[in-house]
């Protein structure tokens, strides 16, 4: 589902993706650019049953189901942690970290498919709603000229903290890398290949 923060006409590929508009502005095209590269992941673990999304290929432990987790895990650490800085919910707070920090792709193949497709998709549309509450906030009467500038309230160690354009263009570049794994995990379990 696409929203109202991503204006103009969109248009879907064959696999159902939304393209990122042509010609837009910098905010649309860095949203369209994300949801497509969302959409991309949906895509490729698409249809997969649990071996399917259990599948490795060469020598690493990566898996389908991995990336979705790692990937809900992700979209919940930036919008919802940074930008918000709220506390981490389920499953996220329930997780020792120090013990386990790679909890969610070894956890991911433990899952039945439809709990770790639905974490995804829940973490995606919490992600969407900060956005739409940051954009939406920055446009009523506001004096924020540049809302992709919006500072996250949560700062890393040295004090600095990013700004939502800087998280949005590390969302698209997270699931660029991990799509690209994606496309090769997905060819091992079925020969399905595409971009």
């Amino acid at each position: 589902m696409l929203h109202n923060y991503i204006h103009g006409v969109t248009h879907f590929d064959d696999q159902g993706r939304p393209e990122p508009p042509i010609a837009a502005n910098e905010q649309d095209t860095l949203v369209g650019y994300l949801e497509f590269q969302r959409a991309t992941l949906e895509w490729k673990t698409r249809g997969l049953d649990a071996n399917g999304l259990a599948h490795t290929t060469a020598a690493s432990s990566m898996t389908l189901a991995g990336l979705l987790k790692h990937m809900a895990y992700v979209e919940d650490h930036w919008f919802s942690g940074f930008m918000l800085d709220l506390p981490k919910m389920a499953p996220w707070s329930e997780v020792n970290w120090n013990e386990n920090p790679d909890w969610e792709w070894e956890s991911a193949v433990r899952d039945m498919p439809g709990t770790v497709r639905a974490q995804w998709q829940t973490s995606v549309e919490r992600s969407r709603e900060v956005l739409q509450k940051l954009l939406d906030a920055t446009s009523r009467g506001t004096a924020v000229s540049d809302p992709l500038g919006v500072l996250a309230q949560r700062a890393w160690p040295n004090g600095e903290r990013p700004s939502l354009r800087w998280i949005l263009v590390h969302m698209i570049e997270e699931y660029a890398r991990h799509n690209g794994h994606a496309d090769l995990l997905r060819e091992a379990v079925d020969g399905q290949t595409g971009e």
